[in-house]
């Protein structure tokens, strides 16, 4: 551990202070904290008031979660191939929470299931970012998504946790299978580009833009391949009849939020997922059409076209609770 700093006037711990308490964290609940390492972190408390300070935040916003869980880092900290870099990423989630106030974490924590919170790649609500792998593959990750890679010596495989990819796979010297594993089942590349995004706990949505994906449900049901141009939902039993992939299905990956003829309260569903809080529809509008392409980069924007075009009104209880009703 590094050197302890000072606190701020406000008496808020010093930033290097929390980050070192998380590494604290990070250390004692790993399962490989050695018997000297709480002598060593009753001498780092004791170096400096902003030192105890932070930790005491720390311990506190712990136990306001529920307690930071026994496996901390240690699914990450844990695996066979634990690295000095493993150890400062794991650290650092620890300090999102620790450096932010109670409530925003708790509810953070509430609505993120853990293995999503510890993802290798993440983004947050609205956000859109794009990975390239070592193998020169490329995924783009929608709002709210979490995913991890494991690039082995005979497979590549990435874990779709929470929300939606498009993946565009490499040619890979190894010949090495490409897959994605979902709750659902998993999905093997044949030369492609595809989107999947988890519908919920147990269905999967996957539309192949180029090339062909191979469906194996997780429950051993018969395997089919979803050829380009093609899309389908699946679940760990089974793989529903294929449909026609709109020509606007990716358009999510340009950052645009395409309706044709769509229901008003699918369309506010769908709204929702790219910004904080909550889009609701009163069910006597849901019925109401809307078409268009719109940015995603202007939730409220949108939201102000609705009012504009439909017979709706925009009534917001604050900015992250939304509800469309009748004029």
């Amino acid at each position: 551990m590094g050197r302890s700093t000072s606190a701020n006037p406000d008496d808020i711990p010093g930033r290097a202070a929390l980050r070192e308490a998380a590494q604290w964290l990070v250390r004692l609940n790993s399962g490989q904290a050695r018997p000297g390492d709480w002598q060593a972190l009753a001498a780092w408390r004791a170096q400096h008031a902003a030192n105890e300070q932070a930790w005491q935040r720390a311990e506190r916003l712990s136990r306001t979660l529920g307690a930071v869980p026994a496996g901390l880092g240690l699914p990450v900290l844990a695996r066979a191939e634990r690295t000095a870099a493993t150890n400062r990423r794991a650290a650092l989630r620890v300090l999102a929470l620790v450096g932010t106030t109670a409530p925003a974490a708790y509810l953070g924590w509430r609505h993120m299931p853990w293995p999503q919170w510890t993802a290798e790649h993440r983004t947050a609500t609205g956000e859109r970012r794009s990975v390239t792998l070592a193998d020169g593959s490329q995924v783009l990750l929608n709002t709210a998504s979490a995913l991890d890679v494991a690039l082995g010596a005979n497979e590549r495989l990435l874990r779709l946790r929470a929300g939606e990819v498009l993946v565009t796979t490499a040619a890979d010297a190894a010949a090495r299978s490409f897959r994605v594993e979902t709750p659902g089942g998993w999905l093997r590349a044949l030369g492609t580009r595809f989107a999947v995004r988890l519908l919920d706990e147990d269905t999967v949505h996957l539309a192949v833009a180029e090339g062909a994906v191979e469906v194996t449900p997780r429950h051993g049901a018969p395997q089919r391949v979803i050829q380009a141009g093609e899309q389908c939902r699946f679940t760990a039993s089974g793989v529903q009849m294929p449909t026609a992939l709109g020509e606007q299905a990716l358009a999510w990956a340009q950052g645009v939020l395409y309706a044709d003829g769509m229901r008003l309260d699918d369309f506010a569903a769908e709204l929702s997922r790219y910004r904080p809080g909550i889009v609701r529809c009163d069910p006597a509008v849901g019925a109401l059409r809307i078409s268009g392409a719109f940015q995603l980069q202007d939730t409220e924007y949108i939201l102000a076209m609705l009012r504009e075009t439909l017979p709706v009104q925009v009534v917001t209880r604050t900015r992250y609770w939304v509800t469309l009703v009748p004029v």
